[in-house]
């Protein structure tokens, strides 16, 4: 059974994956939502023990190295993310729909301010006012994409047999 539902959580981040590493035309690229944290959240949410802040940490890392970016980058913001979803999963799993996206725009926004952190001590320009879609696209996918993982988990945990 946890088998199962492990490789349920893989099939799911590495379409997460795909989607990040999508190519999308300049205008849009500004737009695209952080879709492996989206992914992670929900199964922190949803799975209790199977998302470790170890397994946050080696994705990011992994997202590092396929984007191209600062290593530890997104290891950093994923660690932080599933601690505070696993912090306040009992509270966060029974919010309505929209409370609960209001959350993961909590949640994104904490990951934006983390990395204008890392932004500022490297010394780099601050970005521009776009920098915050993602944030905004994400919690407008939230309640769809939950919607879309929890009917495809429904439909793997019958076609299993638990």
């Amino acid at each position: 059974m946890r088998r199962d539902r492990l490789s349920i959580v893989i099939i799911s981040l590495a379409v997460a994956y795909a989607l990040t590493l999508l190519p999308l035309p300049s205008m849009l690229e500004m737009l695209r939502p952080y879709w492996v944290a989206l992914v992670l959240i929900y199964w922190c949410l949803e799975t209790q023990g199977i998302v470790s802040l170890g397994l946050a940490f080696l994705l990011g890392l992994l997202l590092d190295l396929l984007t191209g970016s600062l290593l530890g980058l997104h290891a950093l913001s994923l660690v932080i993310m599933v601690y505070l979803v696993s912090r306040f999963r009992a509270r966060l799993r029974f919010f309505p729909p929209w409370q609960q996206a209001l959350s993961v725009l909590a949640l994104l926004i904490n990951d934006r301010i983390i990395l204008i952190w890392i932004i500022s001590l490297r010394g780099e320009p601050m970005p521009h006012l776009d920098f915050w879609l993602p944030p905004i696209i994400g919690t407008l996918l939230w309640p769809w994409l939950f919607l879309l993982l929890d009917r495809y988990r429904g439909v793997m945990r019958h076609r299993g047999g638990s």
